[in-house]
């Protein structure tokens, strides 16, 4: 008698098991960080994709910040000269140890570099914010400020500025200093900026051209008066 009620528990107990086991769903297999291909973390920071960042751990968000791609660039270089600000921040904010704020690709550009050139304000701001060196040249002996001189963006001139931006730095390659590549584009404004901060006017770069021949050959009348006004020859 015993025997056949232990028998009928048991097996009710059985079928109590097989009927939890049918009923809860299966789980998923947890996505760890060697299911993660390095061209995952690129793309995600060449399309801006803040929430594939934003679901990774401080771990696996850590190792990955030293991955470079065929260009020798870091995510960082990507996401800036990507123009994701979102990415940007997360990236910067990860660890100021390894996230390589001043890391340099093959050609040396820095991640403030790629900003600045492209104009993307909220960038730079986030970048300098976490000590990116405003000063700090590439390859080409270029810095952030070159590059937005060459391009026109003032607002991006006068935030660097404010950081400390060396304003008479000469490049590698033509020796030109910020005023030059300002004159030659016929930025009017930017140019005004630049002398008013310090900018030596009378310089003179490897071509033999200073500021005033540079206004002239883009025939800026604007920039040409500003540049003589200032000039001391």
């Amino acid at each position: 008698m015993i025997a056949k009620i232990l028998k009928a528990t048991l097996k009710r107990a059985s079928s109590s098991v097989s009927m939890e086991m049918e009923i809860d769903p299966p789980k998923k297999p947890e996505v760890g960080a060697e299911a993660i291909k390095d061209d995952d973390f690129f793309n995600a920071a060449e399309n801006g994709d803040s929430s594939f960042f934003e679901a990774l751990s401080h771990d696996q968000l850590l190792k990955a910040l030293s991955l470079r791609n065929e260009d020798c660039r870091l995510l960082l270089h990507v996401a800036a000269s990507s123009a994701h600000p979102k990415v940007v921040k997360i990236l910067s904010a990860a660890d100021p140890s390894v996230t390589g704020i001043n890391s340099a690709d093959e050609e040396g550009w820095a991640p403030l570099q790629f900003a600045a050139s492209s104009g993307n304000v909220e960038i730079v701001e986030i970048l300098l914010s976490s000590e990116a060196d405003v000063n700090l040249k590439n390859n080409g002996g270029r810095t952030a400020l070159h590059y937005a001189a060459s391009k026109g963006w003032l607002k991006i001139a006068e935030i660097l500025l404010s950081h400390g931006a060396n304003i008479n730095l000469k490049d590698k390659a033509c020796w030109m200093h910020p005023l030059h590549r300002a004159a030659s584009t016929g930025n009017s404004e930017l140019c005004e900026l630049l002398i008013e901060e310090g900018a030596e006017v009378d310089a003179i770069y490897k071509a033999g051209q200073t500021p005033l021949m540079s206004a002239v050959i883009c025939e800026n009348k604007e920039v040409i008066i500003i540049v003589i006004k200032s000039s001391k020859t």
